[in-house]
């Protein structure tokens, strides 16, 4: 391998991770299973890339972050409307994964944003049930005042589905609370963040998994 910089692009699809190098324009695709977010590790393990960058794509990146978090690589996960503005600047308007990939490891080699620690997969995991439980809260706050201008038959609907939003609010609150508890650190730090004046468990919980630093 060169001994220059090597900067990764990586396009996460359904059914396949597509993979792209600057400078040398090599580009390859793994299935997105086990054995090939494991390939692809290895792969970039043995090229030692100066950076790698890849979309948010709101929860198919998850599996193959959490691997790179495991293997201590270089990764920066980007919003998209950074990356469609950079594709456009440079006339790349197709899209299809090869191409994102490409735009992705050009970005890596042109912004060059600063690494940072990947959450683990349990604090992914974590992260999605307070993301799930967010709308449900915004759902049961819209719900409640709108029952005194409501006739009587959507009424009746109403009152039954705020048991059924409290339920699974509940349900979500124990899959946090139960791992968050369970570790000494995250409970000596649970503990720390609700010591403070005004800040209960629902705003500890947040503040542990936003803000993890």
């Amino acid at each position: 391998m060169s001994d220059g910089p090597c900067f990764v692009g990586i396009d996460v699809a359904k059914a396949q991770v597509a993979i792209a190098l600057r400078p040398s324009g090599e580009r390859w695709a793994v299935p997105h299973d086990a054995s090939g977010v494991t390939t692809l590790v290895d792969r970039l393990q043995a090229l030692r890339p100066t950076l790698i960058v890849l979309e948010a794509t709101g929860g198919l990146e998850r599996a193959v972050t959490s691997a790179w978090a495991t293997a201590g690589l270089p990764v920066v996960v980007v919003n998209p409307r950074q990356v469609r503005d950079l594709a456009r600047a440079t006339g790349q308007l197709a899209n299809t994964d090869a191409l994102d990939a490409r735009v992705l490891a050009h970005f890596a080699d042109v912004s060059r944003p600063t690494p940072r620690p990947l959450p683990d997969a349990q604090t992914q995991e974590l992260r999605a049930i307070l993301g799930r439980r967010q709308p449900l809260i915004v759902r049961r706050t819209a719900e409640q005042p709108r029952l005194a201008g409501t006739r009587e038959r959507l009424a009746k609907n109403m009152v039954a589905h705020i048991p059924w939003l409290n339920a699974d609010l509940a349900t979500l609150d124990a899959d946090l609370e139960t791992p968050l508890r369970a570790s000494p650190l995250w409970r000596a730090n649970d503990d720390l963040w609700q010591s403070a004046k005004g800040i209960g468990p629902v705003c500890a919980r947040t503040l542990r998994l936003e803000l993890p630093e």
